[in-house]
């Protein structure tokens, strides 16, 4: 039996020649498309299946004008050109959904909610990066391609678009669509398994 069940061609699109994209055409990212990225990648586990992820598409033009300055350097006109962005976000609030998403534990709504903010958004964070990352391989599984970036101004972004008061920590912006010609940077070096795995 092979190690992998995927096969070579679906192995190919995910993870050996998906690359991170720094420019797209201008074939439009659908709400259909979205759609169906989000239902595949909801299933991602989450601790407490507590799915902490919260996406804001900006497809306006006037919601692009208001984010691209909270982007760092190169990242800005990247950000102004791309057919799709996501702000991506981790509720802090996110055990308001235990009832529908954590039935198993009735008071976890309650006991969450006596917590500090801190605790719970360190929780919201680790969690939305896990789903974020199945997001981008997603995106992938769609034929597009994904561009995501830390580096932007938080707090910014936060009160452009949520408000202060907001629950809302966005934690990385990312772009999506069609890869355009100079689209990718050179492949850098992985690190080999010996380095990473220790066997006890």
């Amino acid at each position: 039996m092979a190690p992998l069940l995927l096969d070579k061609d679906a192995q190919d699109l995910l993870f050996r020649s998906a690359r991170t994209a720094n420019a797209f055409t201008d074939e439009p990212v659908t709400e259909e498309q979205l759609a169906a990225i989000y239902d595949l990648v909801k299933y991602g586990p989450t601790a407490m299946n507590l799915q902490s992820l919260r996406i804001t598409a900006i497809r306006s033009p006037e919601a692009r004008e208001r984010l691209v300055p909270h982007m760092s350097g190169n990242n800005a006109p990247k950000t102004a050109s791309a057919p799709l962005t996501l702000i991506l976000s981790a509720d802090t609030d996110f055990h308001e959904h235990f009832p529908t998403t954590f039935p198993v534990a009735p008071d976890a709504r309650e006991n969450f909610a006596g917590m500090p903010v801190g605790a719970r958004e360190d929780m919201a964070v680790k969690n939305a990066f896990l789903q974020i990352a199945y997001l981008i391989v997603g995106v992938r599984a769609a034929g597009l391609a994904a561009g995501p970036m830390t580096g932007f101004d938080a707090e910014g972004v936060r009160g452009e678009f949520f408000g202060e008061d907001s629950p809302l920590r966005p934690v990385v912006v990312m772009n999506i669509g069609r890869p355009g010609p100079d689209a990718w940077f050179d492949r850098l070096p992985r690190l080999e398994q010996d380095l990473v795995v220790t066997e006890v």
